[in-house]
């Protein structure tokens, strides 16, 4: 996951193997890139490792975007055609959009370069100013952002690519890259976040405090939230709604109830509203309910993210954190 996991690109191996140990690996084994970590040996013992699914940081192909972003361009499709070589599953390149100054050309150039490169994914955030960032320019305002994402989106029916969560796009017949539309999963190292049945939990961002608790056999864990059966299900749907469908069935499995019987009035008053539509077994987002949820969860990560992570920086274990 985040972070530049290829620093350790000789420990992943053993890592993978000693989690085979212990777990049930039924889906891809994906790593997050640096395209500055990308070279011919690297790539090889990534694959060799395990390693079915990767995730480049590209952020941008235009010379001006990187460099509004701090960052340089590093030979981006020979770097790219190095990971397909190598055969992975699934190649997903990373775009950031609305970054200041980008034209909407800028960015639909870059959709298009990131799949004429080979990716079978391309994921696209909306560039957010955090407050510990010390960026130097202005965020665009929302309403630039909504009609970037539109202008995706629209690009994408276009040419036959399918809209695959809110921000995500890929190639018909590939595997997905997501590392946050799951039911549960564990963290592993600093920041980490660990979803179970009924708790969330993040890992210190305290490197010394990571080691101290680990070398003490205690979980690093920084902060617990202990869910209500329905923060649970809010937290379900939430992501669920990211990923565009929200499984009847699934959900009715998780909680033990009918989504409708939770959630009745909610899901009416989204169908008015045409935020969403039933479809059988599922409730899909409609592209205004996705456009919303764009909305939402930049306000979820100025609200939460930016917040706890802020803290989280300073305090290696806080007694507790308030979100308001």
């Amino acid at each position: 996951g985040g972070g530049t996991p290829a620093l350790m690109i000789d420990d992943l191996k053993e890592i993978i193997d000693h989690l085979m140990r212990y777990f049930t690996i039924t889906g891809g084994i994906g790593v997050e890139l640096h395209p500055d970590d990308i070279t011919e040996i690297n790539v090889r013992k990534l694959k060799s490792a395990g390693v079915t699914m990767v995730s480049i940081g590209i952020q941008s192909f235009d010379p001006g975007c990187l460099q509004t972003l701090g960052r340089s361009s590093s030979a981006f499709a020979e770097k790219v055609q190095l990971v397909i070589k190598e055969g992975f599953e699934v190649v997903d390149l990373d775009l950031i959009f609305a970054i200041p100054g980008q034209t909407e050309a800028n960015l639909l150039n870059d959709i298009k370069t990131a799949f004429d490169c080979g990716a079978t994914q391309v994921s696209t955030y909306p560039f957010i100013d955090f407050t510990f960032a010390d960026n130097q320019f202005k965020a665009l305002d929302e309403k630039e952002k909504r009609k970037m994402l539109h202008a995706l989106a629209k690009y994408c029916y276009e040419n036959n690519i399918n809209r695959t969560s809110v921000w995500t796009f890929g190639k018909n017949g590939c595997e997905k890259y997501s590392s946050v539309t799951r039911e549960a999963y564990l963290g592993f190292g600093l920041s980490a976040t660990t979803l179970l049945n009924d708790t969330f939990k993040i890992n210190t961002h305290s490197l010394h405090g990571y080691i101290e608790r680990v070398d003490s056999g205690l979980l690093p864990t920084s902060l617990t939230l202990e869910f209500t059966k329905r923060q649970r299900a809010v937290y379900y749907l939430f992501w669920g709604s990211y990923a565009l469908k929200i499984s009847r069935a699934q959900f009715e499995e998780l909680f033990g109830v009918p989504l409708e019987k939770m959630f009745g009035l909610e899901l009416l008053l989204a169908g008015i509203l045409g935020l969403i539509r039933k479809n059988g077994a599922t409730y899909d987002l409609t592209d205004k309910g996705a456009i919303l949820f764009h909305s939402l969860e930049q306000f979820y990560t100025r609200a939460y993210i930016d917040k706890m992570w802020n803290i989280s920086r300073k305090q290696a274990f806080p007694d507790r954190i308030i979100l308001k």
